[in-house]
């Protein structure tokens, strides 16, 4: 179990194709803890910014391979958390 709600949660993520869902299917985009599971990113969405959560998918992002130089090294792997929020809630995320 996560210790602290705002652990889970790291940032809202903010493109083009996250603003389109938040704006039609009243969407939230954030990224979160790779450790969190589905259950915990709906409870700390709930307690934090005080909406009901309708459904929560997410997603593994691999680490991908970089180089500088003669130097190989991999980016920081992601979990991407979609949430569905209910009819009458929202987040305004400036």
């Amino acid at each position: 179990m996560m210790s602290n709600y705002r652990d889970v949660i790291k940032a809202p993520i903010i493109s083009e194709k996250t603003a389109d869902l938040a704006q039609n299917n009243n969407t939230i985009t954030f990224s979160v803890d790779v450790k969190a599971n589905k259950t915990q990113i709906k409870q700390a969405v709930e307690k934090i910014f005080n909406v009901k959560v309708e459904s929560v998918n997410t997603i593994n992002v691999k680490p991908k391979t970089k180089r500088v130089g003669k130097y190989v090294g991999k980016t920081n792997r992601v979990k991407k958390a979609i949430v569905k929020l209910k009819e009458g809630s929202s987040i305004e995320l400036n």
